[in-house]
């Protein structure tokens, strides 16, 4: 019978692992720092814009290097697309709550309490909703593509919610979901530019869009 390997006894039991930290460590020490670059940087970009706010500053800000932040981030446009894709994630969440919780409404009032859910929750700090428009016009086209990507999440959930709509006879069953889906994240995220830059809250914003809801529910809606 082979015999197992007998540990030297001057040998610590955990000594091996004990040299270097768990890959798991690691990675949590990681997005540790990535999470405090993208705090500091998402109140830099609040408080003086995308342009203004340099690397260097936020390093400062987080209390590292500007090598530390590069470690983690290409460059800055890279680094305000994390922190814009962190608050689409979490918009995302609470639209799909504002959903599960309406299940039984009226498609119409289903679609503007996850809106309005989506605008109060999205649109708390304008500066940097400002700094979010006025990037979209210069990013790069692989931040478009992935920015698309993303935003079929939410078209997905506003499906879901036209297909159940159709299922229990409030809405024709013949007609194209999906463009009817695009057409109302275009509506919403139109509105944004409303409050960012017109000075609209997002109770104006929500009221425009419950207009807009209302028009194009209209051709599909069962006579």
């Amino acid at each position: 019978m082979q015999q197992s390997p007998v540990r030297p006894p001057y040998e610590p039991i955990g000594a091996v692992a004990a040299e270097a930290p768990p890959a798991s460590q690691r990675l949590l020490s990681k997005l540790r720092t990535r999470q405090k670059v993208m705090t500091a940087a998402r109140a830099l970009f609040s408080q003086h814009g995308y342009e203004a706010a340099t690397i260097r500053d936020i390093a400062r800000s987080a209390g590292m290097s500007t090598g530390a932040v590069f470690a983690n981030f290409q460059d800055k446009a890279d680094l305000f697309e994390a922190v814009m894709a962190e608050d689409f994630d979490r918009v995302a969440d609470v639209m799909r709550a504002a959903v599960e919780a309406t299940e039984g409404q009226p498609v119409a009032d289903r679609l503007s309490i996850m809106f309005a859910a989506a605008y109060r929750d999205g649109f708390t700090d304008v500066p940097l909703v400002q700094a979010a428009v006025a990037q979209s016009w210069v990013h790069a086209r692989s931040a478009e593509v992935r920015g698309r990507n993303r935003s079929k999440i939410t078209t997905g959930l506003i499906g879901d919610l036209l297909r159940q709509a159709s299922a229990a006879g409030e809405l024709r069953a013949d007609f194209d979901v999906k463009l009817i889906s695009e057409m109302l994240w275009d509506a919403f995220i139109g509105n944004y530019r409303k409050g960012a830059f017109d000075g609209w809250t997002a109770e104006q914003q929500m009221t425009r869009l419950s207009d807009q809801i209302t028009v194009l529910l209209a051709g599909v809606r069962l006579r």
